[in-house]
């Protein structure tokens, strides 16, 4: 009896010693350890409020403690690098913009140290925002078509503000200066609110305004609203016409859009789970409507979807930086 259960011990201890490394490691996810999802901005602004409002929903249906990770610096750079060198283990995700997965690596080649679309995958889109083209009370238009004639009539004599040289807002108006044929002037600023604030003084012209931002200060008569760049109005102003009814803009669309990522590597799996957790979190009415109420339009889809959005995006992007030649500070 000895010897049969010496023999059936070595036996096991071989089986187990030729089972491939994956079923050995294998555990359930998550496990008893919290989740960490890295968010490349200061807490507070509009990325950090979107993975808030995600990650406390998803904690609950993960049954999971899930923590949020502050690491701002170099526009996104920084916390989206580290989360693209994490363990693929399920147990760091990155909440993001699409600024730093498609527009950064195009306007600062050298200081990003990943390739979004080979170091991320996307786990699903969280929410997608338009842009609102606001003006100054004083600038002596009302539409875009006003605008174009203006501009045309005092070339490089109008100026725009965005939040620094190659950010999203930067290349989405270059885009549209670009595509319309007229010569303004760029001045970068270093945060939103002087933007706003000089364009309600009359120190700017033009800017490119998220709803949440811009929407206050245009239904009170402090700044004008040329126009919004996607075809569907706003359910909040519907008065806004959309850009792309101009024939200069024929098929002009900039949006922001923010999502969920893992590093690349994590098991299918986990990113499915993840997926359908997402799905379920944005479904709930507690989450869809300050999203809808900041004028967001709520993600859904696979990761799949939205991976393919971002190649767009890069895309037509790239045309744009290369054609402007911008170049990240």
């Amino acid at each position: 009896m000895r010897r049969m259960l010496l023999s059936l011990g070595i036996a096991f201890a071989a089986g187990a010693l030729s089972m491939p490394a994956s079923a050995q490691t294998a555990a359930p996810w998550p496990a008893a350890k919290p989740i960490s999802v890295v968010v490349p901005f200061a807490a507070g602004g509009a990325v950090d409020y979107a993975a808030r409002m995600v990650v406390n929903r998803l904690a609950e249906r993960l049954g999971q403690t899930v923590v949020v990770d502050n690491v701002a610096g170099a526009g996104g750079i920084l916390g989206t690098a580290k989360a693209a060198r994490a363990t693929p283990d399920g147990y760091t995700l990155l909440v993001a913009p699409d600024s730093t997965i498609v527009i950064a690596p195009l306007v600062t080649p050298d200081a990003v140290k990943y390739d979004a679309l080979k170091d991320l995958i996307p786990v699903g889109l969280i929410n997608i925002t338009p842009l609102i083209l606001a003006a100054s009370p004083s600038l002596p238009v009302n539409n875009f078509a006003e605008l174009v004639r203006y501009a045309r009539a005092n070339p490089g004599k109008l100026n725009y503000a965005s939040p620094g040289v190659g950010n999203l807002l930067h290349v989405a108006m270059e885009s549209l200066r670009q595509q319309a044929g007229i010569d303004i002037v760029h001045i970068p600023y270093k945060a939103t609110p002087q933007i706003v604030s000089d364009l309600i003084g009359n120190q700017v012209q033009l800017a490119l305004l998220v709803p949440s931002t811009g929407l206050p200060h245009i239904k009170s008569g402090k700044i004008k609203a040329l126009g919004l760049t996607v075809s569907e109005r706003l359910a909040a102003s519907p008065e806004i016409p959309p850009l792309s009814d101009a024939p200069e803009l024929k098929g002009y669309s900039v949006t922001t859009s923010i999502g969920l990522f893992v590093p690349a590597k994590t098991p299918q799996a986990i990113i499915d789970r993840l997926n359908r957790e997402l799905n379920a979190v944005l479904a709930s009415p507690e989450v869809r409507k300050p999203f809808e109420d900041q004028a967001a339009t709520i993600g859904k889809g696979s990761g799949a979807d939205y991976a393919e959005f971002l190649r767009k995006e890069l895309s037509r992007n790239a045309a744009v930086v290369k054609t402007a030649n911008i170049k990240g500070e």
